[in-house]
C-alpha cells in the first residue's frame, strides 16, 4: 500500500506542478498584445495542458486504488475525507475549465483581464493547503 501513496503523491506533484503554471501562462496571454506572442501562448498552454492531464489521470487512478483499498473502511466515519474529495473534485472540474480557457483563448474568445487570472491561479493553492492539512492533521 505504501507504494500506491507514493505514486499518488508523485502523480499529484506532477499535476500540481503544471496547474500552479497554467494560469501563470494565462495572466500573460491575457496581457499580450502581440499576435506572435498570444500565439506562442496558445501552443505553450496546449501542451502544458495535454502534459499534465495524464498526471491529473494517474493521481486520481491511484487516489481511488487507495480509498477503495483502505482509506474508506478506516476513515469513511471521518468527515475530513469527505470534505478532501469534495476538494478534489473541484480540482478536477479547474482542471477541465482551464482547457475551457485554453480553446478561448485559442479561439479569440477569452475575455477576462490578467487581474482575473492572478485571482484564479490562487485557487489551486488554497485547495492544496486545506487537501494536505486535512490528509495529514484528520481534524475531525
Amino acid at each position: 500500500m505504501i507504494w500506491i501513496k507514493a505514486f499518488h503523491i508523485i502523480f499529484m506533484v506532477a499535476w500540481f506542478a503544471g496547474i500552479f503554471y497554467l494560469p501563470r501562462l494565462f495572466v500573460n496571454h491575457a496581457m499580450a498584445e502581440e499576435e506572435d506572442v498570444k500565439a506562442r501562448l496558445v501552443l505553450m498552454e496546449g501542451k502544458l495542458y495535454r502534459f499534465i492531464t495524464p498526471w491529473m489521470l494517474l493521481t486520481i487512478v491511484f487516489g481511488l486504488w487507495l480509498l477503495f483499498d483502505y482509506a474508506w473502511a478506516a476513515f469513511s466515519h471521518m468527515w475530513w475525507l469527505h470534505l478532501k474529495l469534495v476538494l478534489v473534485v473541484l480540482l478536477i472540474g479547474y482542471h477541465f475549465y482551464c482547457g475551457k480557457i485554453i480553446r478561448d483563448f485559442a479561439n479569440g474568445r477569452c475575455q477576462r483581464s490578467h487581474v482575473w487570472f492572478r485571482w484564479f491561479n490562487e485557487l489551486p493553492v488554497l485547495i492544496l493547503f486545506v487537501v494536505v492539512i486535512l490528509a495529514v492533521v484528520k481534524p475531525f
